[in-house]
């Protein structure tokens, strides 16, 4: 029974520093194509705007990653109403950061149509 603790806290470790490296690689290449662009573009508001789409992607996977190993290591770690409430905090507050992270890149939110689809 201990080896499956050890390899369920290893799980949510791993899908933990999954995120962060999700995250720190979508900041860079974010930053890499706003740099490529900066070179070749001649309006530079796109820069912008193309720099905050590509980091918020990246950062929205990353977070994905994050609730799933905050999942893994409070359900399956250490089963307790406090554990689940923290879960649930966390898992509220990621999914607020979502929602707006969507509506900064799309300017519309998740569960409306994009403009020119039925």
């Amino acid at each position: 029974m201990e080896d499956v603790r050890t390899l369920i806290e290893y799980a949510g470790l791993a899908l933990e520093f999954a995120g962060m490296v999700v995250i720190v690689l979508g900041a860079a290449y974010a930053t890499a194509q706003a740099i490529r662009l900066w070179f070749g573009a001649t309006n530079r508001n796109v820069i912008f705007l193309q720099f905050r789409i590509q980091l918020g992607r990246g950062i929205l996977l990353g977070l994905e990653f994050l609730v799933a190993g905050d999942i893994i290591n409070t359900i399956a770690i250490e089963p307790s109403y406090n554990s689940v409430g923290v879960l649930a905090a966390i898992v509220l507050v990621r999914t607020f950061l979502s929602f707006t992270l969507e509506v900064e890149m799309t300017g519309r939110w998740p569960w409306q149509a994009e403009p020119g689809r039925p």
